[in-house]
């Protein structure tokens, strides 16, 4: 039943959250004890100025209420279909919170009970997993203008749904019936209904003013000729009318147009934002973080530097036209592509107040420029990088390096990175070594099998970075994963033993070294602090301690070397929270870690229920502070977990 209570006091907050742009401020209004957007604001923060949760009694929080995804209810009767991924994290508005699922059913929860107050189930799930590692979906959207609110969501299937945020029911006045086909409405390239994995929306979408920006995921290869083209659209937050459409891949005659020769951008698909974005309320100025064009791999078929795949691009969010770009990746054909919301912050530096945005990448580095002008703050310098040996691939000659910061995460691979717990493993090590083809960042794949690290995986990933907008400080979980692929003589993936095919890298194997252990050197895993103000890497430690306790590892006593997983960060006034994700469920552990900001010393370990999957956020109601996860990979149960002192 729905609480009408809980509905109308929600109501009485909604005009200070994250689209209350009418007074424009840099970061939009929002109520210190609100989480309005999925990552906190529209500059991607991910911060909460909360501090009653602290170091002095971080370690006593406990469970206090879980609460199951409506999902379960859909794989009771259809258990074919397989749970997916529950990588969302919720927002929250009013003493409500409002989360997406796997199956991209939208669900109202009171902040303080847990206690569901409204489902909407948008039947994505009917037509069948949305992507190739099934269902996954990681947010919705809010916005008011003070009288109504709407809560919106980009589903599975490429619906872009408008719900009333306290009856969640469509709105009847947005677009059709509430919802909007976005296989058809403002794209280039017009979207069949078939595969259902081939395009779709699995991250939140974003509003900024009066426009609500929407991406889209695209299967990474090719299923189709031609596939699926990455344009990012702008529609009206009240009525659903299209405002502008962005072509991410340029038709002849526009800007960038000349980076595809040889008529490449009409066969060539993808250069998708399938990733969370940003905003400057006060520029009006949307972030996207692009993905790269099809296929993944492989350039053959797309000669050029290929804009505006893997590129950080800044569009006015009332036209859509491109203020300015930068490609991190030319040519992209390591899958290198932007895989999280860039994070805007104010910096003072030397004595001048600089408007920033930075953009962590699966490579490990770190851009960071004006966003008004998109001037980089630090040189960004093109140095020569390897060159293909595929017939027909013609890579890019050089590749963009930021001077400053430094990496956070290892690059490339040399000899002096192998295991050195004795002269016997690293001579092993060795010999392991040259029988792949390696070198530094940006060696491209060969028909040799080709070790790539950071991997397609990343070094950061979808879970991105949280930056303090006090201290202007960037902290980055990655990891350092390394894999080998190999193509065969026409750029397509070569199978290799104990290889699986995937969207992501084709087909890829972990590198494994001599006697069960790593061929690498740890921390697998690590945190990463950085002072955008100077552009200086202030801490780094690995992220738990890993594997460090196996049989392989445990007598060469290494201390943590970290946990190899995809962790996402949540920040607060008083400490900075990260978990471990749940790919390595051997040695991950169940718990949420509060560390100092400034040392990077662990202040408390709180024990959890399953593994961090969706990134944390925190929130406050009746002067209790909260922190809520989401867990659940690949298989049941998928819970938001809410954590408080006791």
């Amino acid at each position: 039943m729905i609480d009408r209570r809980a509905f109308l006091l929600a109501g009485l907050g909604l005009a200070g959250g994250c689209a209350g742009w009418r007074t424009r401020p840099a970061i939009a209004a929002r109520r210190a004890e609100e989480w309005p957007c999925y990552a906190a604001d529209n500059a991607a923060s991910k911060y909460s100025p909360l501090d009653a949760i602290h170091a002095g009694n971080a370690g006593r929080l406990r469970v206090v209420w879980e609460w199951e995804s409506p999902d379960a209810a859909i794989l009771d009767a259809h258990p074919q279909l397989g749970p997916g991924e529950f990588q969302a994290t919720p927002i929250m508005i009013g003493g409500v919170l409002y989360t997406s699922t796997a199956m991209s059913q939208v669900a109202a929860i009171d902040a303080a009970s847990g206690r569901t107050l409204w489902v909407y189930d948008p039947g994505t799930w009917r037509r069948g997993p949305t992507t190739i590692k099934g269902f996954q979906h990681r947010g919705v959207a809010w916005w008011s203008d003070g009288e109504t609110s709407r809560i919106y969501i980009g589903t599975g299937d490429a619906r872009l749904i408008a719900l009333d945020a306290r009856s969640g029911r469509p709105v009847p006045g947005f677009g059709r019936n509430g919802e909007i086909d976005l296989r058809s409405v403002g794209l280039s390239r017009p979207v069949e209904r078939d595969p259902a994995d081939l395009y779709g929306c699995t991250s939140a979408p974003l509003v900024c003013r009066d426009t609500v920006v929407i991406g889209g995921y695209i299967h990474d290869r090719a299923l189709k000729d031609p596939m699926p083209l990455g344009d990012v659209r702008g529609f009206d937050v009240r009525t659903g009318a299209l405002k502008w459409s962005f072509r991410t891949i340029p038709l002849p005659g526009e800007y960038g147009a000349d980076t595809w020769p040889d008529g490449a951008a009409a066969r060539i698909g993808n250069g998708n934002v399938w990733a969370p974005m940003s905003a400057d309320d006060e520029l009006g100025i949307v972030y996207l973080p692009g993905s790269c064009a099809t296929d993944n791999l492989y350039g053959g078929l797309r000669p050029g530097d290929n804009l505006f795949s893997s590129s950080l691009i800044a569009l006015d969010v009332e036209t859509g036209a491109r203020r300015w770009h930068f490609q991190t990746v030319h040519h992209d054909v390591w899958d290198y592509d932007l895989p999280c919301a860039p994070n805007l912050v104010d910096l003072d530096i030397g004595g001048a107040r600089v408007k920033a945005v930075a953009q962590v990448t699966k490579q490990g580095l770190c851009f960071v420029f004006d966003r008004v002008s998109g001037k980089p703050l630090w040189p960004i310098e093109e140095r020569a990088v390897p060159q293909s040996t595929i017939p027909g691939e013609r890579s890019a000659p050089t590749q963009p390096f930021p001077t400053r910061p430094a990496p956070f995460e290892v690059n490339g691979v040399t000899p002096d990175m192998l295991i050195d717990f004795s002269p016997e493993l690293n001579a092993e090590a060795r010999q392991i070594l040259e029988t792949y083809r390696y070198g530094p960042l940006y060696t491209p794949l060969d028909r040799r099998p080709t070790i790539v690290r950071p991997s397609w995986l990343g070094a950061a990933n979808w879970q991105g970075a949280a930056v303090d907008p006090d201290s202007g400080v960037l902290y980055v979980p990655s990891q350092s994963a390394a894999t080998a692929l190999a193509l065969d003589e026409h750029g397509a993936p070569a199978l290799p033993d104990g290889a699986r095919d995937t969207e992501i890298a084709g087909a890829s194997v972990v590198v494994r070294g001599p006697r069960g252990l790593p061929l690498f050197k740890p921390p697998y895993g690590r945190i990463s602090a950085i002072d955008l103000r100077r552009g200086e890497l202030l801490w780094t430690r690995p992220n738990g301690p890993g594997a460090t306790d196996s049989p392989a590892l445990a007598p060469y006593r290494l201390g943590w070397i970290g946990s190899q997983q995809r962790a996402a960060p949540l920040l607060t006034r008083s400490l900075l929270f990260v978990g471990e994700g749940p790919h390595d469920r051997r040695y991950a552990q169940k718990v949420l870690r509060a560390y100092d900001k400034r040392s990077g010393e662990v202040k408390a370990e709180i024990a959890l229920p399953g593994h961090t999957l969706g990134a944390p956020m925190s929130y406050a109601v009746g002067g209790r502070q909260f922190i809520v996860y989401a867990m659940g990979f690949r298989q049941r149960p998928h819970k938001l977990v809410a954590l408080a002192e006791v």
